[in-house]
């Protein structure tokens, strides 16, 4: 089946005029993750970057799902620590098991502020603005951390002398190593209470495995490096790292239902999370 025949709800950007600021013949890192996922939102030139992805990546269709499980299980881990307020950097579309569903399913009163630059993100972002008080979306690249904290709408719903959940799921694999994600997550942790949670996931350097999908990923989207275990734990400096550390998507604390692929899967060995606490 196509991947991006299966319905979300959304409607087919076929169906409805395409949002300022967006360029249907350049692929987009939230568009190409939309069409991962199966979504609709999402255009030719993106699906072709799907297209190649899935065809080097074994149980490619599986990828996105281990992040979006791992994902909600970092969201749910943190309510239960205390956090009620959380900044999704990087936030990409919306799509199921969003951080605010998972959030506000324990917490009705926890708030969250989804960032992204893609102004198809704010397009469909708009409906949580109307339905949810305690939910916005802005639009503001989260390499310019002073404009995002500085933001009146996140600072509506986000108080940093209180502890915060900071996500950035999947975004800082985009980021060249001459960009300096390192000094990036500090400047975000050092802006945020002790107390406060990062959690991160990111592409894991399997050699040989996955230097060809970073090739294509940094042809055709731009962007896409796949880093070791070592350097993303470097971006936990200044944090407490969490059991268990940082480890493929599926062994980050999984729930008691979850299928943990065994053996490990090619799919389930492309991303790897971790969560640090600010002391």
């Amino acid at each position: 089946m196509d991947i991006a025949s299966e319905s979300t709800g959304h409607t087919s950007t076929t169906d409805r005029k395409i949002p300022i600021g967006v360029d249907t013949t350049v692929p987009s890192v939230a568009r190409v993750y939309d069409a991962l996922l199966g979504g609709k939102d999402n255009f030719a030139v993106d699906r072709a970057v799907r297209d190649k992805l899935m065809q080097l990546t074994p149980g490619g269709a599986d990828v996105p799902l281990y992040n979006r499980a791992v994902l909600g299980r970092a969201v749910r881990y943190m309510v239960s620590q205390g956090i009620d307020q959380f900044i999704d950097l990087g936030a990409g579309l919306p799509t199921v098991q969003n951080t605010h569903e998972v959030a506000q399913r324990l917490n009705p009163r926890a708030g969250v502020v989804y960032v992204d630059n893609d102004p198809m993100v704010l397009t469909h972002g708009r409906a949580l603005l109307d339905a949810n008080p305690n939910t916005t979306v802005i639009t503001a690249d989260f390499c310019e951390p002073d404009e995002v904290l500085s933001h009146l709408d996140l600072r509506a719903l986000i108080e940093l002398e209180r502890p915060v959940g900071l996500l950035m799921v999947a975004v800082l694999h985009h980021l060249d190593d001459t960009q300096r994600p390192a000094e990036l997550v500090a400047r975000y942790r050092d802006a945020v209470a002790p107390g406060s949670h990062l959690f991160i996931t990111h592409f894991i350097d399997g050699g040989e495995e996955t230097a060809e999908i970073e090739r294509v990923m940094l042809s055709d989207l731009g962007s896409g490096r796949f880093r070791t275990f070592d350097e993303i734990r470097g971006f936990f400096a200044g944090t407490q790292l969490l059991d268990p550390g940082v480890v493929y998507n599926p062994l980050w604390r999984p729930d008691p239902t979850d299928v943990v692929p065994d053996p490990m899967t090619f799919a389930g060995k492309i991303i790897g999370a971790g969560m640090g606490r600010k002391l």
